[in-house]
């Protein structure tokens, strides 16, 4: 093997080292239920605890194992944070829709840190705070000058660091300042996702893996939907499949961009090297727009880091090598560290780059949470839930958006690559 790579290397996540994908109890798939989850990852697990705890009997199917797609294959950061700005958003709703829209995103922050809390969840939370570094000096002063003149009502909590001063949260080269934003934190993701599948069994939601859905029918009692291991009835389904939606339901398939985030992991570290590297434990990402994020494993033993290191999708096993040498452009001193881990995940992306959840005459979605799934993808699963129960104050700010498509698009992403290409001209000029 490859002389980057370690003797333990294997290509599948880090995080299933101490926290293996579930094997689902329930194998035998009933004839009828009041509502059908379609995803197992953070979005339908919330979802069901919230159906399943309102007494509506909850069923949770998945193509694969529970949680095996991007719910347990993301870099564990968490922000509350959408895409566009107050800005962009202002122009497309106006003043206090922008608002409300920026804010019910960073309502779900707040909420996950509590839901974890109240649940006793043990998954590593922690309000790390997040270094958000400036690839170049334009960049930082940019950044310098939105921070400096936050839109009142919005204002984030955190501070400037000047490149002088860089060290005393990154020990780079690379970077020309940066923003801490206080609020983000960090987590283990699979391990936050088996707290929540052990308490959605406990509610009482029968989740069954291996089991994808290729047709789903309306019918005047709600739907009969097919899957691999036969048919059954549901009053009202959830589609909670986001990077991962397929053809089973091409309406949202044609309005989803799944794009590939790629990750590594290197071998034990010296803690003094870790420490050393990222002082105080934050999250980091960057300001290009094929955005880098890495941050030191729960246990301070390991570097972990993500991003887009190809035009067109591949595998791990030939992504770990560029994606080594983006880390070594940051961070030189882990010349000698090799790989111990390389995988990937599928983010689901749309248009407009905003989150959507909605409803169809019974059939619900929540899905495109554009690199902000922790949070979000679990703040919108408890609402979609709370709307599917008939909850009557679960409507938020995002409900009614447009969800848009773009014509002949059918779910395959042919212009990946050049957007890919433009994106990197762009961050070597920025």
């Amino acid at each position: 093997m490859n002389g980057i790579f370690s003797d333990e290397f294997q290509a599948t996540p880090y995080w299933w080292d101490k926290t293996p994908r579930p094997t689902c109890t329930d194998t035998t798939l009933p004839g009828q239920t009041d509502v059908l989850i379609v995803g197992s990852g953070y979005t339908g697990l919330n979802a069901g605890l919230v159906t399943a705890r309102s007494g509506l009997d909850t069923v949770i199917v998945d193509a694969e194992s529970a949680g095996w797609g991007c719910s347990s294959r993301n870099g564990g950061q968490l922000s509350g944070e959408i895409k566009p700005g107050y800005a962009e958003l202002s122009r497309r709703y106006g003043h206090d829709r922008a608002c409300a829209i920026v804010l019910e995103a960073r309502k779900g922050l707040d909420w996950i840190g509590e839901f974890i809390r109240t649940e006793a969840i043990d998954c590593d939370f922690k309000r790390s705070g997040r270094l958000h570094a400036a690839h170049s000096p334009r960049q930082f002063a940019l950044q310098a000058h939105e921070f400096r003149h936050q839109t009142k009502g919005l204002e984030r909590a955190g501070h400037l660091v000047e490149k002088a001063d860089l060290r005393s949260e990154i020990d780079s080269p690379f970077y020309h300042g940066g923003l801490v934003i206080d609020s983000h934190a960090s987590l283990d993701p699979a391990r936050y996702h088996q707290g929540l599948y052990d308490r959605a069994l406990a509610s009482g939601c029968r989740i069954i893996g291996n089991c994808r859905v290729t047709k789903i029918n309306r019918n005047k009692d709600g739907f009969e939907v097919v899957t691999e291991q036969g048919r059954i009835r549901a009053s009202k389904v959830i589609i909670a499949t986001s990077g991962y939606t397929g053809s089973a339901t091409p309406w949202h398939r044609r309005r989803i961009i799944p794009i590939g985030s790629y990750m590594l992991a290197t071998e034990l570290l010296d803690t003094s090297l870790v420490r050393q590297l990222i002082p105080n434990d934050r999250v980091i990402s960057d300001t290009r727009k094929l955005v880098v994020y890495f941050r030191a494993s729960p246990d301070g033993r390991r570097i972990l880091f993500g991003g887009r290191v190809s035009l067109k999708e591949t595998d791990p096993l030939r992504s770990a090598p560029p994606l080594r040498l983006e880390m070594l452009r940051i961070f030189p001193q882990l010349a000698q560290a090799k790989i111990s881990r390389a995988w990937m995940g599928f983010v689901g992306y749309t248009f407009d780059k905003l989150p959507h959840l909605g409803e169809d005459n019974g059939l619900y979605y929540a899905m495109g949470y554009c690199g902000s799934g922790i949070c979000l993808a679990s703040y919108f699963g408890r609402r979609i839930g709370e709307q599917a129960a008939a909850d009557p104050g679960a409507e938020i700010a995002m409900n009614g958006l447009k969800f848009a498509t773009r014509p002949l698009y059918q779910g395959n992403p042919w212009f990946l690559a050049p957007t890919i290409r433009y994106y990197q001209i762009k961050d070597r000029l920025s």
